[in-house]
């Protein structure tokens, strides 16, 4: 705590701007922590606060630019990636990707603030192609909400963050150890809830290979795309799949074959939605492997807007 103390108080801004830029790029360095602390202290001093946020919104937006830069060019696999080395791929391959594809760029505005989902929706704005202007002005908008509410928080309770940091030093390496005792404990939770999540996923899928050879035999199964319908249009879809928007009250037999496909890690999405129709009753529902990515990546035929068109379907939540 010394350090950091140290630190801040003889490189202030420079600490700033790297804790950010570490933070907003995906290492784990805690961004909010200097942001408190560096504005409980410029208050005490009596200075102005305003550096603080320039310097943390420019080093947010650096950041966010890497990622949406990687977002363009990588697309799903990035995603993918990302989501399979989180400590929560629930949230990030379901609640995360259903919230950029409703609200589009201004979502994030608020991305900082729900755990996990910042560095997705910039990848994600790099995928669906949104304007970089327009990427600009919500991602500095968001940037400047996050870090001036951790400067505001700093400012407003100076005083307990002063006393806070003075009987975190008296308490030294017990202090120290305390935090990384709760850190650990964090940790550990969110390993355990991947892992019990990871188990309910575990489905037989039906391989790309295997659709395929169905399809040509003329016994395609009926194929459900739940993929957002922005990236949809911009990559393009399995022919005569159809997009579902929201589980609703399916319009299929239960004894007919369904395939689901989605665009992430172990097709999580997929395999939520085919464990809620076999509670539904149908018996012949199966994840795609790999989903849209695998068969695209085999050369397989894609479907666009510009050629024949697919069949959409929207239903509402039940």
């Amino acid at each position: 705590m010394d350090v950091l103390l140290h630190l801040i108080e003889h490189y202030g801004l420079w600490v700033v701007f790297l804790a950010v830029l570490a933070d907003q790029g995906g290492l784990p360095v805690p961004a909010v922590p200097p942001l408190v602390i560096a504005g409980a202290m410029t208050a005490q001093a009596g200075d102005p606060v305003w550096p603080i946020l320039a310097v943390a919104v420019v080093a947010s937006v650096v950041a966010d630019g890497i990622w949406y830069a990687a977002g363009r060019r990588y697309g799903s696999v990035l995603l993918r990636l990302m989501c399979r080395l989180s400590l929560s791929p629930d949230s990030c391959s379901g609640s995360a990707h259903g919230i950029y594809a409703r609200w589009g760029a201004p979502s994030l505005v608020v991305a900082k603030f729900i755990p996990g989902f910042a560095a997705l929706a910039t990848v994600m704005a790099g995928q669906m192609r949104t304007g970089a202007f327009r990427f600009a002005f919500y991602d500095g908008l968001g940037a400047l909400l996050w870090a001036g509410s951790a400067v505001a928080l700093g400012v407003v309770f100076r005083d307990a963050v002063g006393e806070l940091l003075l009987e975190l030093e008296s308490l030294g390496r017990i202090g120290l150890g305390l935090l990384l005792a709760a850190l650990a404990a964090f940790i550990a939770w969110k390993a355990w809830q991947r892992q019990r999540f990871l188990r309910l996923l575990r489905m037989a899928r039906i391989s790309v290979e295997e659709l395929r050879e169905r399809i040509d035999g003329g016994l395609a199964p009926q194929v459900l795309d739940i993929r957002p319908a922005q990236q949809r249009a911009v990559s393009g879809w399995i022919p005569g799949a159809v997009l579902v928007a929201e589980l609703g009250d399916l319009a299929l037999d239960p004894h007919q074959d369904v395939v689901i496909y989605c665009d992430c890690p172990d097709e999580a999405s997929a395999a939520r939605l085919a464990r809620r129709l076999h509670a539904r009753g149908f018996r012949n529902v199966r994840p795609l492997a790999g989903g849209f990515e695998a068969w695209h990546a085999r050369g397989l035929p894609v479907a666009r807007h510009d050629d024949t068109p697919a069949a959409h379907a929207v239903v509402q939540s039940a």
